[in-house]
C-alpha cells in the first residue's frame, strides 16, 4: 500500500458536492496527501471543479495532488477509492420528463428519484452507467472500494451486487444522521447526547432505538417524548426542518401509526406509500403540507445557487472548508488507517435483516476498519415495518430484474407494484404511462427499454 491513497471522483462536475467530499477527505491527516483524480465528461464543469479543488488544497495547505480527466478509465487507473456522484439525463430533459409525463395521467409526485415511475426511469437510465464504472474498476482497480452517492440508491446497489458481485461497494446517504439531527432539534437535546440504531432499506429505514443519555450514564427512550410532542402539536418544529416547504407532518403521522420514525424526509415518504397523495384529495395535501413537484423546484434553486457559488469560488483566493455530514471521508480514513468508525451504509442484505430478502439492498450500521466495510447483524424487524418495506422492495427487484434480463415487460410490472402509482391509476393507464415515459426518454435508456413511437396524449 502506498503512503497516500488515490481517490477517483466520477461525476466531479457536481462542484459543490465535490467540494464537501474532497474538503472532508483533505482535512484528515492520514488522507491529506491523497491524489484526487477528478473526472467529468463536461470539460467546462470539470474545469470549474478543478479550480475549487485546487483552492481547497491551497486553503488547507496540504500536499494533495490533483488530476483532471475527461476519460473515466484514466481517472480509475490504480485507484484505492472510487466516489461516484452523477445524474444521468440531468434536470433537463430527464427529470422534467419524469414529472411532466405522469401529470398527463393526474399522477403527481414530490421527488421521483427513488421509487415510483420517476425512480424506475431514473434507475433504468443510471444503472448501465454504474455498470460501466464497475467494469472499468474490475480491470483497472479491482481492489478499490466504490462509494456510491447516486439515486435511486437501493436499485443501484442491488443492480451492482447482482452483476458485479466482486466489487466492494457501499451506497451512501445522509438521511440517517440528518434526520437524527432534526429530531434532536425538535426535542431540544444536543445530538451528541442521543444514541440511535436504525435499519431497513434506503429512504425507508427506521430508528429501532432513539435514546437520550442521562447524567448517570443510563439511556432513556425518546419515543414517548416524540409521540407526546406530536399529539400536543409541538412537533414537528418547522424551524428545525431542513426544508421549510415541508413541515415533516407525514413522518410524524407515520410514527403515530407504526410506532417508529422513518429516516428519510416527509416529501420523499409521501410518494413511497398510497396514503398521502391522492387525486381529488387536496385536503390531504394541505393537511400534511406535501410539496408537490418539490424536486423540480429544488433543482432550479440548486442550479442557480451552484452557479453563484461556483462563481464565488472561482474569484476567491481561499475557500472556507467546513466538515460535512457525509460518510465518505470517515470510510476512507478507517480503511486506510485501521482506525474504526461506524457508518450507515447500503449493501447486499446477506441476512443482516432476516425479515427482508437476502439479495435486496439493506441499510444497516456498518463497522469500518482496515478490513473494509462490515455490515452488522440486525435480525428481524417489527412486522409492520417489514411489510411496508416489501412494497418498495417489489418495485426495486422488478426494476433490477428488467435490467439484468433485458426484459422490458418487467418495467411495466415494476410500475404496477408501485404503491402510489397503483393507488391512482388502473392497469391500462399504468401501461400507457410507461409506454409514454419510455418513448419520451428515448436514447437516455438502454436499448432494450426503448419504445420507438411518438408520445401519445393520455385520455
Amino acid at each position: 500500500m502506498t503512503a497516500n491513497p488515490r481517490i477517483a471522483f466520477i461525476g466531479a462536475g457536481s462542484t459543490v458536492f465535490m467540494k464537501n467530499i474532497i474538503g472532508d477527505i483533505l482535512q484528515r491527516k492520514a488522507t491529506s496527501g491523497a491524489t484526487i483524480a477528478l473526472m467529468d465528461p463536461n470539460p467546462e464543469r470539470l474545469k470549474e471543479s478543478a479550480i475549487v479543488a485546487g483552492k481547497i488544497i491551497s486553503t488547507l495547505d496540504v500536499k494533495a495532488k490533483l488530476e483532471t480527466h475527461l476519460n473515466q478509465r484514466k481517472a480509475l487507473e490504480g485507484a484505492n477509492f472510487v466516489i461516484v456522484a452523477f445524474q444521468i439525463g440531468g434536470y433537463e430533459p430527464c427529470t422534467v420528463t419524469d414529472f411532466e409525463v405522469p401529470k398527463k395521467y393526474n399522477l403527481r409526485q414530490t421527488i421521483a428519484d427513488t421509487l415510483g415511475v420517476g425512480g424506475i426511469m431514473r434507475g433504468l437510465r443510471t444503472v448501465p452507467h454504474l455498470w460501466k464504472v464497475c467494469a472499468d474498476m474490475m480491470e483497472l482497480c479491482p481492489d478499490a472500494i466504490l462509494l456510491q452517492y447516486v439515486n435511486p440508491m437501493a436499485i443501484n446497489t442491488w443492480a451492482i451486487s447482482a452483476k458485479f458481485p466482486k466489487i466492494k461497494q457501499v451506497g451512501l446517504c445522509h438521511s440517517v444522521q440528518g434526520t437524527a439531527e432534526e429530531l434532536a432539534n425538535d426535542l431540544d437535546i444536543p445530538i451528541e447526547d442521543i444514541r440511535y440504531r436504525a435499519a431497513g432499506i434506503n429512504h425507508m429505514a427506521f430508528y429501532l432505538q432513539f435514546e437520550h443519555r442521562q447524567k448517570d450514564g443510563s439511556y432513556k427512550d425518546l419515543y414517548p417524548a416524540l409521540h407526546q410532542g406530536y399529539a400536543e402539536g409541538r412537533f414537528p418544529n418547522v424551524s428545525s426542518s431542513w426544508n421549510p416547504r415541508c413541515p415533516n407532518l407525514v413522518r410524524y403521522e407515520m410514527l403515530k401509526r407504526l410506532g417508529f420514525f422513518v429516516t428519510e424526509s416527509s416529501e420523499h415518504f409521501a410518494e413511497y406509500t398510497p396514503y398521502f397523495i391522492k387525486e381529488g384529495r387536496e385536503d390531504l395535501i394541505e393537511k400534511f403540507g406535501i410539496p408537490l413537484d418539490e424536486y423540480p423546484k429544488r433543482c432550479v434553486e440548486q442550479i442557480a445557487r451552484w452557479k453563484q457559488q461556483s462563481s464565488d469560488y472561482a474569484s476567491a483566493e481561499k475557500i472556507e472548508v467546513a466538515a460535512s455530514r457525509e460518510y465518505a471521508s470517515s470510510i476512507i480514513n478507517s480503511v486506510w488507517t485501521g482506525e474504526p468508525s461506524v457508518i450507515y451504509g447500503n449493501q447486499r442484505n446477506n441476512g443482516c435483516i432476516t425479515s427482508l430478502p437476502i439479495d435486496c439492498a439493506a441499510e444497516v450500521p456498518c463497522l469500518v476498519d482496515d478490513r473494509g466495510i462490515q455490515p452488522t447483524f440486525v435480525g428481524e424487524l417489527p412486522p409492520q415495518l417489514t411489510a411496508l418495506m416489501r412494497t418498495n422492495i417489489n418495485v426495486q427487484e422488478l426494476t433490477v430484474r428488467a435490467l439484468m434480463t433485458e426484459n422490458r415487460e418487467h418495467i411495466y410490472h415494476a410500475a404496477m407494484m408501485d404503491p402510489h402509482t397503483a393507488a391512482e391509476l388502473d392497469l391500462q393507464q399504468i401501461w400507457d404511462l410507461v409506454d409514454d415515459l419510455l418513448a419520451a426518454h428515448g436514447t437516455w435508456l438502454p436499448e432494450f427499454a426503448r419504445v420507438h413511437r411518438p408520445l401519445k396524449a393520455a385520455e
